[in-house]
């Protein structure tokens, strides 16, 4: 035998013959299966991934004239906060009001365009809650709750015509299921490339209502212990911090693994507050914890107080959304943009001339400052009405100062009031009568810690009230009445308009009322 061993050749290649004639017929069945796989593979894309519709033709959206739009760009403030808009979904189905069909959606971007608003990304929106620093004279950030199917099928195609950017709030555990209904990953993927979209969080599984009692009255699962129907109990409070924190923690682990970025922002389910709960105290206070922990912020269409966007939000780590329906038509969506957009102290003049800026409490009958200037008698059985100053437009004012006159002040029966730092974290109310007056902190400053000053009896003072972040100074007719300082906080917190009030609980009914007031 020759060293190289070839004498043992023919051996070799007559035992390899059968392994290679396996390893050809293998390579012939997947060339002729490769068609057929490539087949089955696209047609899987291609149920992952509808069709898109056509954008509307322009001008098909109900009341979407550009006569209407251009009436109402003008009443926006210029160098406004963003506004947060929540949609739902978008597409045909006339059934829900929370779907806006695809033609009013044309008109209301068209109507946003025409106005001179750009739309923001997440970054850019959360660099503005950040900084403070306005994005642009005019903006907006869109948001769409739920992840659902009209997203990509009906409102990727407006978005693109108008050239404009949103962001989906997905609820990541139904990403993929009850389709068509909910979005694919793979249109998630697709909407992500386009550069229109980005992705944030709804929770995973958490967006659903259930039982949280033994009756089966049934509540958002995200804010309440759930009733353990097996064991005949409520969650404990570790069990609930325990599923709450894995649910958050997979809904950013799922965005992440699909390749798009940890989310920033987070969305309540149903927009639901804290005030309809089984939660504790300390239950809610580690919900409210486990949210900032992971999120810049959280998001919701009914805050308990104004907190649109600016440095009061930032500071409460919760945005107010301006909800947009089926019914919101162009005009009005921008109507509703100029009475959220921030207003300067020195654009405020003089608010008891204009009644569409006033939101009255106390008596429904009634609407605008009529009851505070004795124009308009309150309803029968009242004895106590307020009206707030426009609490959305100024809801971030920390330097201003009132100056007000009132008059018809009679004994101690009846009295006015001045709430300033309204809304905020550290409100100040001001009572004054006939005789006396008060100022007393609300909020952590200490509710209950009232001070006093006596007046020269008289039916008609003068009224100065100075508001910085340091403290709130009041003088009635040129006197200094008395003051309270802040307590350490940020200004943000203490940041807020002002409300008006008047009581009368006499047996004549005689109520005081406000002849002027000017803002500075």
């Amino acid at each position: 035998m020759r060293r190289d061993g070839s004498r043992n050749r023919p051996h070799l290649i007559r035992e390899g013959r059968p392994l290679l004639r396996a390893a050809l017929g293998l390579l012939t069945a997947a060339v002729v299966a490769l068609p057929f796989t490539a087949a089955q593979q696209y047609d899987a894309l291609r149920r992952d991934v509808a069709e898109q519709s056509a954008p509307p033709a322009p001008g098909s959206g109900s009341g979407s004239g550009s006569s209407g739009a251009g009436a109402e760009a003008g009443a926006a403030h210029a160098g406004s906060a963003p506004v947060v808009l929540a949609y739902h979904d978008i597409g045909p189905d006339g059934r829900s009001r929370y779907t806006v069909s695809p033609e009013h959606f044309d008109a209301q971007l068209r109507a946003l365009r025409a106005a001179g608003y750009r739309t923001l990304s997440t970054r850019e929106f959360t660099d503005f809650l950040r900084t403070g620093r306005t994005p642009g004279a005019r903006s907006v950030y869109l948001t769409f709750d739920d992840g659902t199917h009209g997203l990509w099928t009906h409102a990727d195609p407006v978005l693109a015509r108008y050239g404009m950017k949103a962001a989906a709030y997905l609820i990541t555990g139904q990403v993929g299921t009850h389709q068509p209904y909910y979005l694919s990953w793979a249109e998630i993927q697709r909407m992500a490339r386009s550069g229109r979209w980005d992705f944030q969080a709804h929770t995973h599984d958490s967006h659903a209502r259930a039982a949280v009692d033994a009756a089966g009255h049934e509540r958002s699962v995200l804010t309440n212990r759930r009733w353990l129907a097996d064991e005949g109990r409520v969650e404990t409070s570790r069990e609930y911090r325990r599923r709450i924190a894995a649910d958050l923690d997979r809904s950013v682990r799922d965005l992440v693994r699909h390749d798009l970025p940890r989310p920033r922002l987070f969305a309540y389910p149903f927009s639901e507050r804290l005030d309809e709960t089984n939660l504790a105290p300390r239950d809610a206070d580690a919900l409210r914890a486990m949210l900032r922990e992971r999120f810049t912020a959280t998001l919701t269409n009914r805050a308990a107080r104004p907190l649109p966007p600016g440095p009061r939000a930032a500071a409460a780590g919760q945005v107010q959304r301006l909800e947009v329906t089926r019914g919101t038509t162009p005009a009005g969506l921008l109507r509703e943009l100029a009475r959220w957009a921030p207003l300067e102290p020195r654009d405020a003049g003089r608010p008891l001339t204009r009644r569409a800026d006033w939101s009255t409490a106390g008596d429904p009958g009634q609407a605008g400052p009529g009851v505070l200037t004795g124009e308009s008698p309150p309803a029968d059985g009242t004895d106590y009405v307020s009206a707030d100053h426009l609490p959305l437009a100024t809801a971030d004012w920390t330097h201003y100062r009132l100056r007000a006159t009132v008059d018809r002040l009679r004994g101690t029966s009846n009295s006015v009031g001045i709430t300033v730092r309204a809304g905020s974290e550290h409100p100040v109310a001001l009572s004054v009568g006939r005789n006396t007056a008060s100022l007393t902190p609300g909020g952590r400053d200490g509710a209950g810690d009232r001070r006093t000053c006596r007046l020269d009896p008289a039916a008609t003072h003068r009224i100065t009230v100075s508001v910085t972040p340091r403290q709130v100074r009041v003088s009635i007719d040129g006197d200094l009445c008395t003051a309270v300082r802040a307590g350490r906080w940020r200004a943000a917190e203490g940041a807020g308009g002002f409300s008006l009030s008047v009581r009368d609980e006499g047996a004549r009914r005689q109520w005081p009322r406000f002849t002027s007031l000017t803002v500075e």
